[in-house]
């Protein structure tokens, strides 16, 4: 029996409703959206399609070379059958794929763990090969009659942006070839450069920076050092000898431990190689706001909020700000800014996107902030377009969580945040 015959269609159970989640977490995904978004010609369409795929309304998805096909729900339960059709990949284009693949350190690994590289689709596209659809790519038929894209194709296709989260291998078999085939010819020609480049003589390898950013270091490095349990301690001061003029015993006790906490911190951090340990650096205001983020004594305390501009309760709203997301949070904490141009257009985009119509909630804007009207909910735009909870407490309008995408999400956590005291 040839290995690929059941190579050639997979079917997807489907997926339980996304009520408050978006759709495309990774690039691709993303990318799989916007052909839908800019080339259908009624944005009507595209919203129902929405609605019904986050309603959970379209059945299981079969995927097969140039086609995606699932039975969707109208609301009043009529099933239309609708189907997407992308263009295959020619063979010589499936080649030259394979090729580009195999060039550069890591693309193949990272096509067997289901990650999409972004190189490996900007050489393709280079090279004549799209991978990724573009405007008007993505084909609808649906029995419904429409003849553009009509809310079971766009439900479909949102759909389908699930799917290609998970797994990129979904969008091959879209242009042709399953994942099988494909990681076995990745594999081959992987094994047959190495095989001819022995016999040539020629030298085995790949540059020197993409080996260093894919870890694959010959010969190894020295082990890390091991991570203390704990942070060390400090010396004690000399309580005999009194402190120079101007010197806090208090004060310099704290910066140093909060010194090898930090260094402590900052190890761990380089142990983990998938951590980025660069740190920008801190204003006064903001160091000021770290530093009181480790509970110090309340004479340390005091002087941190004078020495910062702050009285006492406008340091311990920064500190709790700080614990959700450092100078991100306190900059969403302590600024006002006025969302516009394409910005707001995201947000906008944004807002309407996160609920259906009925569920979504009746929002009063201010500058970047978005309050809930009639509640003690508020949502807050920061700079990078990451959305933060706040909760009005006692007056003040508090952190209430960490940042996210999806506005229904942030708005989600102020709900279950209870009341706490301002030191």
């Amino acid at each position: 029996m040839n290995r690929y015959e059941n190579d050639t269609e997979r079917t997807f159970a489907a997926l339980p409703p996304a009520r408050g989640q978006g759709f495309a977490r990774t690039w691709w995904g993303q990318a799989w959206l916007k052909a839908l978004e800019d080339a259908a010609l009624d944005s009507g369409q595209v919203k129902t399609g929405r609605r019904l795929a986050r309603a959970g309304a379209v059945g299981a998805v079969s995927v097969r070379p140039g086609r995606i096909t699932a039975v969707v729900q109208d609301r009043d339960r009529t099933a239309h059958r609708a189907d997407v059709l992308l263009e295959e990949l020619s063979a010589e284009q499936w080649d030259r794929f394979l090729e580009l693949a195999v060039e550069r350190a890591g693309h193949v690994a990272a096509l067997v763990d289901r990650e999409m590289p972004p190189h490996l689709v900007e050489d393709a596209a280079v090279a004549g090969i799209e991978l990724l659809p573009g405007l008007g790519d993505l084909e609808p038929q649906c029995d419904c009659g429409a003849w553009d894209h009509c809310g079971h194709t766009a439900a479909l296709c949102y759909q389908m942006a699930r799917l290609l989260d998970e797994d990129p291998f979904v969008l091959l078999l879209m242009r042709g070839r399953g994942e099988r085939a494909v990681v076995d010819a990745l594999q081959a020609r992987d094994a047959a450069a190495s095989a001819s480049a022995e016999q040539t003589g020629a030298p085995v390898g790949v540059d020197a920076a993409e080996a260093y950013a894919a870890g694959d270091i010959l010969p190894p490095l020295p082990a890390p050092p091991e991570l203390p349990e704990l942070p060390g301690l400090p010396p004690s001061l000399d309580a005999e000898t009194p402190p120079a003029p101007g010197v806090d015993p208090a004060a310099l006790e704290f910066l140093a431990a909060r010194a090898a906490a930090a260094a402590h911190r900052m190890l761990a951090e380089a142990l983990r190689p998938d951590t980025d340990v660069s740190r920008p650096d801190l204003t006064v205001g903001q160091d000021a706001v770290r530093l009181a983020a480790g509970a110090p004594e309340r004479a340390v305390l005091e002087r941190l909020a004078d020495g910062s501009g702050r009285r006492r309760e406008d340091l311990a709203a920064a500190v709790r700000a700080w614990d959700q997301g450092g100078p991100a949070a306190l900059a969403v904490l302590e600024e006002e800014w006025t969302v516009e141009g394409d910005a707001l257009a995201r947000a906008r985009a944004a807002l309407e996107a996160a609920w259906d119509e009925e569920e979504r909630p009746a929002l009063r804007a201010r500058a970047n902030r978005w309050t809930v009207v009639g509640t003690s909910s508020q949502l807050r735009l920061g700079r990078d377009g990451r959305w933060w909870p706040y909760r009005e407490e006692r007056g003040r309008w508090l952190p209430a969580g960490g940042p996210a995408h999806n506005p229904a999400t942030a708005l989600a956590a102020t709900r279950a945040v209870p009341e706490e005291e301002i030191a």
